[in-house]
């Protein structure tokens, strides 16, 4: 394989391939290593035979495993040119120079931070030892502790500074198996939710190592990081990795793999540590992949889409022919999608897993035409990346657009759309005010990597008053803050509890879907108390279906006896004691 594999030089293809990574390897550095006898050409012998293009070795707090094997192998070279080399030694040399054309070995450490949370720092293989030292040190890693490769080493850096230095150092900064243990992610960690929301979506953490891949269960982690959650609005590239601390796995034991047995598959132009980089930067979340042994299938991201479901951040179209409205369809997605938090958009798919794929025929004709209309007819300009993807033997064509810096975004001049929940929306007067507010006020907002504003949750919804006896509503759904009967018809003001914004003079006639759903039980006097499922002052009126997705209508009762109700409330709105309430595990 050509030299430009290891060191990055020479002119390399551009043609698109995928290629497997493994960025979580410890080597006997670490103190807590458990193979004795192992060599660093037996963890790239390993990698070979795994088929991996790119690794790292992260060995706990210290580049010291790393550093040794440059030094072997210039070891091996000065004996080699002075004429010395044995032997015995000459094969060593050999199989180091093969390997190292095959596999592109990257340098990094597994730090810990403060509160004992776990962070991956890679990088650029032309990075010198001294330099990555200096980073450690910056960390706070005492001296005496740079070449033990102990999992604890005092008092060093928080997570936030760690990010931060790591990332101005050109790392590719990793949160480390985020979902598990010493994970940022981790359930139950005693730290509050504006410092979990913090710890995750912060601008200089690239990328969420995670355990749960692949899991079926639909509150996996990746899931949960996808944009959809009203707490934590960046989508996060998600990958996985072996954190290998042997050579080859135990059989059956998920915690203790081998090299290359839990694996990432990356679609890139070239293997080089910048091109990995430029992928983890990016807004395209359908160039990495879960790798799959030869025997299955290979990991299908449009089935994945269908199994999340339409939501604030997906959505789905068959089409996207003129007659009919489906060109319109899209277009009207792409900006509601810019004014609100940005989304995926698949085209020639239905979001009804149980409907085939129909597929574009054409795909870059399709994309052509697509950029072409939104360059025509969106403003101001939004820039939108394409993809295409494969399921089931059609081609998909995928939208990502980001959240606008510049809102509101307006369809064919003087329409202006957002997106509520899994609803595209025309946007009412107030709403409309709203986003021009935002815009005035962006520059000073808290900014994650992709230029958002981070909600909080007295952003979303009003906090109850201090010293009330309130909890803070859902994060997601409708409530119907106050009514008033104006010429003989009923005028109400709607809270949107995901973005926290007030519309007034909302009528029936006039309302949305979610809107009108709530505005028809409220007029009718539907609501009892006595069916309601009590949890204190907390409880569950109503929990139904819409596309197959659980929605609820919650209650709060105030301590004046006043009762609140939150119609059409979606799983990522629960939190805290509601998740009591509906039944929900963490």
């Amino acid at each position: 394989m050509s030299k430009h594999r290891r060191n990055g030089k020479g002119k390399p293809s551009r043609k698109m391939v995928w290629r497997r990574i493994d960025l979580h390897l410890h080597t006997p550095a670490s103190k807590d290593y458990q193979d004795a006898d192992a060599t660093y050409l037996d963890i790239l012998g390993k990698a070979e035979a795994e088929g991996l293009d790119i690794i790292a070795f992260t060995d706990h707090n210290t580049v010291a495993g790393y550093a040794a094997m440059l030094r072997e192998i210039s070891d091996l070279e000065r004996w080699e040119t002075a004429g010395h080399l044995a032997a015995e030694d000459k094969p060593r040399l050999t199989e180091y120079r093969r390997l190292r054309d095959k596999v592109l070995v990257l340098p990094g450490f597994e730090f810990t931070a403060t509160l004992g949370f776990h962070i991956l720092a890679i990088f650029d293989q032309d990075v010198t030892i001294r330099a990555l030292e200096h980073v450690l040190l910056e960390l706070r890693v005492p001296f005496g502790a740079l070449d033990s490769g102990e999992t604890e080493v005092g008092a060093t850096s928080d997570a936030l500074t760690a990010y931060r230095v790591m990332a101005q150092a050109g790392a590719l900064v990793i949160a480390a198996h985020a979902n598990s243990s010493h994970g940022i992610a981790l359930v139950g960690v005693g730290f509050g939710g504006q410092t979990r929301i913090a710890y995750t979506q912060d601008a200089n953490l690239h990328a969420l190592e995670v355990t749960d891949l692949e899991s079926k269960r639909r509150r996996r982690t990746a899931s949960f990081f996808s944009g959809a959650k009203p707490e934590y609005p960046r989508r996060m590239h998600c990958i996985q990795g072996s954190d290998a601390h042997r050579i080859t796995g135990i059989p059956g034991d998920r915690q203790k793999l081998g090299v290359g047995e839990r694996v990432t598959e990356v679609l890139l132009p070239e293997v080089s540590f910048k091109a990995l980089k430029e992928v983890f930067l990016s807004k395209d979340f359908s160039r990495t992949r879960p790798r799959r042994r030869t025997t299955e299938q290979p990991f299908d991201h449009v089935q994945a889409a269908r199994r999340e479901g339409v939501s604030i951040v997906r959505s789905f179209h068959e089409g996207m022919t003129r007659q009919g409205g489906r060109m319109h369809g899209i277009l009207r997605d792409v900006v509601a999608f810019a004014n609100t938090n940005g989304g995926t958009i698949y085209v020639g798919i239905s979001g009804n897993r149980k409907v085939a794929p129909k597929g574009v025929d054409t795909p870059p004709e399709a994309i052509s035409e697509l950029r072409a209309e939104i360059r025509r007819l969106v403003t101001p300009p939004i820039d939108v990346d394409f993809s295409v993807l494969n399921t089931r033997g059609r081609n998909v064509v995928t939208i990502e657009v980001p959240k606008g810096s510049d809102p509101p975004y307006v369809l064919e001049g003087s329409k202006i759309y957002l997106r509520q929940e899994a609803e595209t929306n025309l946007a009412m007067r107030d709403e409309i005010v709203q986003l021009i507010k935002q815009t005035v006020s962006a520059s000073v907002a808290p900014a994650t990597a992709s230029g958002e504003s981070v909600s909080r949750p007295s952003e979303r919804a009003q906090s109850p008053e201090e010293g009330s006896s309130l909890i803070e509503p859902p994060h997601t759904g409708v409530e119907i803050v106050r009514s008033v009967q104006q010429n003989g018809v009923i005028h109400h003001t709607m809270r949107d509890l995901r973005q926290g914004r007030e519309v007034h003079n909302v009528t029936h006639s006039s309302a949305r879907k979610l809107w009108r759903y709530a505005i028809a039980l409220k007029e009718k006097h539907t609501f009892q108390a006595a069916k309601v499922t009590w949890i204190g002052n907390l409880g569950l009126w109503h929990k139904y279906l819409r596309a197959g997705r659980p929605r609820y209508d919650l209650v709060q009762k105030a301590a004046d006896g006043q009762v609140h109700i939150y119609y059409g409330v979606t799983d990522e709105g629960i939190h805290g004691p509601w998740k009591a309430v509906v039944g929900m595990e963490d």
